[in-house]
């Protein structure tokens, strides 16, 4: 879905406000350029303080101030936080999960199974729908808010557990216990009637089947929102949903308790909540990662729900990185860029996860940094906005392998996000972007990448293995690691030789593994040698037809491939048995892409390049600099023009980072040829449009 401008805001809760400062908050907005706003989808115990009382004074305050103001409006369905009178009234509402029943305070904390809370939640997305009606600049409608099925093993999911399962299985259950090897340690389930709590369970079949369904609840939640939604949307309104992703203190990688490619297919639009470190930790990863999945949701441009201001303790940008992080969102196919939140919260938990402006409510770095992008964007907005991302590499993405990996680990707190971070982050420090993919996408888009990289996919239908071999065997290459095609899709391990199915197109097989104690590479590619840099998972691969890329250099498992690659069909398969540096699997992808004939960008980490091409059907080349250091590069490609510049301001002075201004005046004006420099001032950036 195209927008016909770059959409720029915050979400924004009159209700939270110590003080009547509506109009001087809106006033604000527009002087920084801001056009959006996200509100409702917090506060359901505001607009229905008690069964059947409904309450929208705030709701009508923001409309209608908004509307006075130009803002557009995004009104998120306010069902993910429950009030008290709804838990007191059924307190089976607040859900059982694997650690006992939930307590009534936090957010999140609802079965979303429960009949009597679906019931109450149709009410209030009803009523508030019919308010919100009357309002035409509400361009759009948030469902729900980075919705989980919060591990619940309630009675009516456990309910609809079973039901599904005994459709899936035509109510056979030896069929079933064969499929999960329920005769291990008596798990068998002899009459459905002896179906056990899911919640005992030690059988890694049964258990990631729940888990699977419990992301059908989520995927089925919000298309069964999507829908009433859609009785009272106007066709031009969207439908949305901010989706998340796994946290280690920011976004990660893989939401592993939502499949948000088909949760997506019930909206218009996709949208996301990106969280990453600033400052000096700043590196753009997060901000690339997130991108590519949120675009490959829809398969197009995407929307920023939620990003950080100044964020949470230690996520303060240095001044300029504010802009930086905006411009960044749009190199990856941002449609709309949205801080979580405009003021900061004088109560409760989230107190100190602070907005554009402070407690204090008034101008400061962050806002006055916020005007000059809401500027930014006003002015080239109509040259950035709907870009199109042509990449040339794919990762394929798996949550059913990510659920395997969680109950037979790794070791050493490696898990399923760890390793797809470790290759996606090695192709963004060489400046080779690459697409997502999901596992359940349609197999006929492998073809449209010279390049796809399979990290863990440790379950694998037969029908994906004949994929993968058919890619390489029509010319692609294909990069696949350690605990791939190990088991079939209800993670029964397979009983032929590993990588099942794959062993002929790989050249390789494998049958022990161990824990990698100061083990090195000894390389055919970049560095002869790398010292200790294995670490975790070691598969002592036997190759056959394939070329060593790496032996272990160890002294007992010196004589084993760590890294193979198998010329197939008119293609080549590459096959990382084990977990290791970054710095060795960029030289192994660098070589891999010369392999596949995808041409890389001079420039590497921390100058990160980005493009693609605009509505005008001109190409758009983005250049990052994330580091404290200034950095400099060659511009290759037709003649452009500087279309916008980090640290350059209008009057030629530099912003209030504290560089000096190192990027000369001229280059403003002039046309880039191919082969001039490029210089980046330190957390700097610079945008061309092909002339």
């Amino acid at each position: 879905m195209n927008t016909n401008k770059l959409l720029y805001g915050a979400a924004y809760y009159d209700e939270y406000l110590p003080v009547d400062r509506i109009e001087t908050d809106m006033e604000m907005m527009k002087k920084a350029g801001m056009n959006l706003i996200r509100i409702a989808e917090s506060t359901w115990s505001t607009w229905e303080p008690q069964d059947g009382v409904f309450d929208f004074t705030h709701l009508h305050r923001m409309l209608t101030c908004s509307k006075k103001y130009g803002i557009q409006v995004i009104v998120g369905t306010p069902t993910y936080a429950v009030p008290t009178w709804l838990a007191r009234k059924y307190p089976d509402i607040l859900t059982e999960t694997h650690e006992g029943q939930e307590r009534y305070g936090r957010r999140q904390n609802m079965d979303i199974a429960h009949p009597m809370y679906l019931k109450h939640a149709e009410r209030i997305i009803r009523r508030l729908m019919e308010e919100v009606q009357p309002y035409d600049h509400v361009i759009g409608f948030q469902l729900d808010n980075e919705t989980k099925s919060y591990d619940t093993c309630s009675v009516y999911a456990q309910e609809k557990f079973v039901a599904c399962v005994r459709e899936q299985f035509h109510d056979e259950l030896e069929r079933l216990n064969e499929a999960w090897g329920l005769d291990y340690w008596s798990n068998r389930i002899n009459t459905w009637e002896d179906f056990p709590d899911v919640r005992g369970t030690i059988n890694g079949s049964l258990g990631a089947e729940y888990q699977k369904f419990q992301r059908k609840l989520v995927t089925d939640f919000l298309a069964w929102q999507s829908a009433i939604v859609q009785e009272y949307a106007r066709p031009e309104q969207f439908i949305t949903h901010n989706f998340d992703y796994d946290w280690r203190g920011h976004s990660f990688g893989v939401q592993p308790e939502v499949d948000q490619w088909e949760a997506a297919a019930s909206m218009t639009i996709a949208g996301c909540d990106i969280y990453h470190p600033s400052a000096q930790d700043l590196t753009g990863k997060e901000i690339s990662f997130g991108g590519a999945i949120a675009r490959s949701l829809k398969k197009g441009n995407y929307l920023v729900l939620e990003t950080e201001a100044q964020g949470n303790h230690g996520w303060l940008s240095y001044p300029g990185q504010l802009r930086l992080q905006a411009f960044s969102h749009l190199a990856n196919g941002a449609n709309c860029v949205e801080y979580w939140h405009w003021h900061s919260i004088h109560n409760a938990i989230e107190s100190y996860w602070k907005g554009v402006l402070s407690h204090n409510l008034k101008e400061n770095a962050t806002y006055r940094e916020a005007c000059r992008i809401g500027a930014d964007f006003a002015e080239y907005g109509t040259h950035l906005v709907n870009l199109k991302k042509h990449c040339q590499a794919a990762i394929l993405l798996d949550n059913e392998s990510l659920t395997a990996l969680k109950w037979f680990p790794t070791g050493g707190g490696l898990g399923y996000n760890e390793i797809f971070r470790r290759l996606y982050d090695a192709l963004y420090e060489i400046n080779v972007e690459c697409d997502i993919l999901s596992a359940e996408d349609d197999i006929d888009l492998f073809s449209q990448y010279k390049f796809l990289i399979v990290p863990a996919l440790y379950s694998v239908s037969d029908t994906m293995v004949d994929a993968l071999k058919h890619y390489v065997e029509a010319g692609g290459v294909l990069l696949a690691t350690f605990r791939t095609a190990v088991a079939d899709r209800m993670l029964k391990i397979y009983h032929d030789d590993l990588p099942h199915g794959l062993t002929d197109m790989f050249g390789v097989t494998y049958d022990q593994f161990t824990d990698a104690v100061r083990v090195g590479l000894r390389t055919h590619f970049g560095n002869p040698e790398a010292n200790d840099c294995v670490h975790h998972w070691m598969e002592l691969l036997q190759p056959d037809t394939a070329e060593t890329l790496a032996f272990y250099d160890h002294p007992h498992w010196g004589d084993h491939a760590a890294i193979t690659g198998n010329r197939f069909g008119q293609g080549y398969a590459a096959y990382l048995g084990c977990y290791t540096d970054i710095d060795v699997v960029k030289k192994l992808l660098c070589f891999l892409c010369e392999k596949a004939g995808i041409a890389r960008e001079e420039a590497v980490w921390p100058l990160i390049v980005k493009r693609g091409t605009n509505d005008l059907q001109k190409e758009i080349i983005y250049y990052f600099n994330y580091s404290e250091e200034p950095q400099e590069t060659v511009y290759h490609g037709a003649d452009a023009r500087v279309l916008l510049m980090g640290h350059e301001t209008p009057d030629g002075k530099d912003n209030a980072s504290g560089n000096s201004a190192e990027t000369p005046k001229e280059i403003l004006t002039s046309i880039v040829k191919d082969g001039d420099r490029l210089p980046l001032s330190r957390w700097d950036f610079l945008i061309l449009e092909e002339v």
